[in-house]
C-alpha cells in the first residue's frame, strides 16, 4: 500500500466526523468534484484503508455492554490470536499494544450473557494466556 495523499486524508477526516456524507457533501467538504470523491473512497475501500463505515451510539440510553479487554499472548501467535479474536462478533476492534499487555479488544454486546460468551471466547483463543476485562459504564464528562 502507497502513502496517503492529502486528498485521502481529507476524505478519512471528513468521514470519522461525519459517516454518512453523500458524495456530494464529501465533495464539497474536502474541495474536490464528486467523481473525484467517488473515485478515491472506491479506492481506499478496495485497499483496505476504510474498513467499514459506522455509527456512535448513545450506549448509555442503547444499553449496550462494552468492555476494553487487556491480553497477554503467547511466544509469536500474535497474527492468529489477533485473526481469531477478529473472528469473535462482538469484537469490534483490537490494537497491538506495548508494556505488559500485547493486545487490547473493545467488545460491544447486547447483553451481559452475550458479553460473557464473547469474553469466554476470547480467553479460549489458543495463544491467550492471560486477560484482563474493564466493562464501561456511564461516558464520563468534563
Amino acid at each position: 500500500m502507497t502513502d496517503l495523499s492529502p486528498t485521502d486524508r481529507a476524505i478519512i477526516a471528513a468521514l470519522r466526523a461525519n459517516a454518512r456524507l453523500s458524495i456530494t457533501d464529501l465533495a464539497a467538504t474536502v474541495g474536490i468534484s464528486r467523481t473525484t470523491a467517488r473515485t478515491r473512497l472506491e479506492s481506499l475501500v478496495a485497499e483496505g484503508r476504510i474498513r467499514r463505515f459506522t455509527i456512535e451510539t448513545d450506549t448509555d440510553a442503547e444499553g449496550e455492554v462494552r468492555a476494553i479487554t487487556l491480553v497477554q499472548l503467547q511466544g509469536r501467535m500474535s497474527r492468529a490470536v489477533i485473526r481469531a479474536i477478529n473472528r469473535i462478533p462482538q469484537v469490534t476492534t483490537v490494537h497491538s499494544t506495548n508494556g505488559a499487555w500485547d493486545l487490547v479488544v473493545e467488545i460491544r454486546a447486547d447483553s451481559l450473557p452475550e458479553f460473557d460468551m464473547a469474553l469466554r471466547e476470547i480467553r479460549e483463543v489458543p495463544g491467550v494466556t492471560n486477560s484482563e476485562t474493564c466493562l464501561l459504564l456511564a461516558h464520563a464528562t468534563g
